[in-house]
């Protein structure tokens, strides 16, 4: 591949002048130049800085985001949004599933992800029967992928409505399998995958409501060399105190009790955790999935950002229900919750990176790389090319000074701030689109008109 030159990179010491990138076939770093002279490699229109990993994607969701603003009841929460959410997914055809969730990955390039984890439950037909095709519903998301993002498929097994195994709901049979079907669907996910570049497989449960410690048990012992996996667990008060009724623990309790969490281990919100559990996550390196706009659409609550970072803990971060698409914004308003709970300002800093919105940034690159098993996430050796390149001829842009350049991107400007982005050395978006961009929209568009003026 043409190497690549940048005038300013962000390496994992800091920023760096006159970066020549050498990448080999398959788009990963094996050497880099710094103090460089270009020596034909191709110049990037501005700084360049690793992708971001996109920890947690229900990519259906896109069409329901901002169709659920208006007022029911008095006591509107999650538990009445998800009501909604059924509705659209028992509409859903595998076409169209398709469809959306290609539009969708067209969005999280836009926004500056370069690699995401599709937590994907929608497995059957509507009324529950199985696909001819077991995996049909899971190949779509594969080939949606398309693209150019980086995926990670996470077939989540779904087996009960409530905790201790209560019989799930009529609305909930496109999810449901035991753990036979789902061994057998992981297996024909994994041979659909094959030689698929930049996709990886892992297992997920949907929660602690949805499965049972045997389950969760069986499913690892089956997949012992799972490099990742995903878990909700702890977003909403009711749910931890139906835990709590349940099993006299809390939702974080009982899995740090029975499962040696590691590194493979990525808990998606944790909103409602205590000390003593932020510590034991910080302590066992698992990774919170952190999803500030969803979490602030569905009025789940704030995490205890600032207390765990100080513990040592690690995260990434996710656009979820895509009520928002955008790595600034969850970056932003991951912060703005601790400004709030904390009446201060900049609290997510480091002694190592006083830039609060480099800090943020490289850590959730770090950890969300990690979480989802994609070779990305920082600008080193042996690492994937996945890059976001800021628009360097932009007015916000202009003669700032480099320690200013993420917090001027992810606190006072946005999508618009990003110009290019590369996955594994590959350019996907040119001054902001994508070469496929428009037969996307358009296909989204009809899905859209099908389904919501149906």
């Amino acid at each position: 591949m043409q190497p690549l030159y940048a005038e300013q990179a962000l390496l994992p010491n800091g920023w760096a002048r006159d970066v020549r990138l050498t990448l080999d076939r398959n788009g990963i770093i094996r050497q880099i130049d710094c103090n460089a002279i270009p020596h034909g490699a191709r110049r990037l229109p501005g700084p360049a800085i690793p992708g971001m990993a996109n920890v947690h994607s229900h990519a259906f969701q896109r069409l329901l985001a901002g169709l659920t603003e208006v007022a029911d009841c008095p006591d509107d929460s999650f538990w009445t949004w998800r009501e909604a959410l059924y509705r659209l997914a028992n509409r859903l055809t595998p076409e169209q599933l398709e469809t959306v969730t290609r539009y969708a990955y067209l969005e999280m390039l836009r926004g500056g992800y370069t690699s995401v984890a599709e937590f994907h439950y929608l497995h059957h037909q509507p009324d529950g029967r199985a696909y001819a095709n077991q995996s049909e519903l899971g190949e779509c998301i594969l080939a949606a992928a398309d693209i150019g993002i980086g995926l990670t498929l996470l077939p989540v097994l779904y087996t009960h409505a409530g905790f201790g195994g209560q019989a799930p709901a009529p609305a909930q049979r496109r999810f449901i399998n035991d753990v036979a079907s789902y061994l057998a669907l992981y297996d024909a996910l994994n041979r659909a995958i094959g030689g698929r570049s930049f996709a990886v497989l892992g297992p997920a449960f949907h929660s602690l409501r949805a499965v049972t410690e045997a389950q969760i048990r069986s499913v690892l012992e089956a997949l012992p060399q799972a490099e990742t996996i995903h878990m909700h667990i702890a977003e909403q008060r009711r749910e931890v105190e139906a835990c709590r009724a349940w099993s006299g623990q809390r939702p974080v309790e009982w899995l740090l009790e029975r499962f040696a969490l590691d590194a493979r281990w990525c808990l998606i919100h944790a909103t409602h955790v205590n000390a003593a559990e932020c510590t034991r996550l910080a302590r066992q390196r698992a990774i919170v999935g952190l999803c500030p706009t969803t979490e602030a659409n569905l009025g789940d609550g704030v995490f205890p950002a600032e207390a765990f970072l100080q513990a040592g803990g690690r995260f990434g971060i996710g656009s979820d229900s895509q009520v928002s698409i955008s790595v600034a914004a969850e970056l932003r308003w991951l912060e703005y919750g601790q400004r709030l709970r904390a009446e201060r300002r900049n609290r997510l800093w480091s002694p190592a990176r006083r830039s609060v919105g480099e800090n943020l940034y490289v850590r959730a690159a770090d950890g969300g790389g990690r979480a989802i098993g994609q070779p990305g996430g920082s600008i080193a050796l042996g690492r994937r090319a996945d890059l976001i390149v800021l628009d360097g001829d932009h007015p916000l842009l202009a003669g700032c000074p480099t320690e200013h350049l993420l917090n001027r991107w992810l606190f006072a400007g946005g999508k618009q701030l990003i110009r290019e982005v590369w996955v594994a050395g590959a350019r996907l978006l040119s001054d902001g689109h994508h070469p496929s961009e428009r037969e996307i929209t358009a296909a989204f568009r009809r899905v859209a008109r099908q389904l919501l003026n149906g």
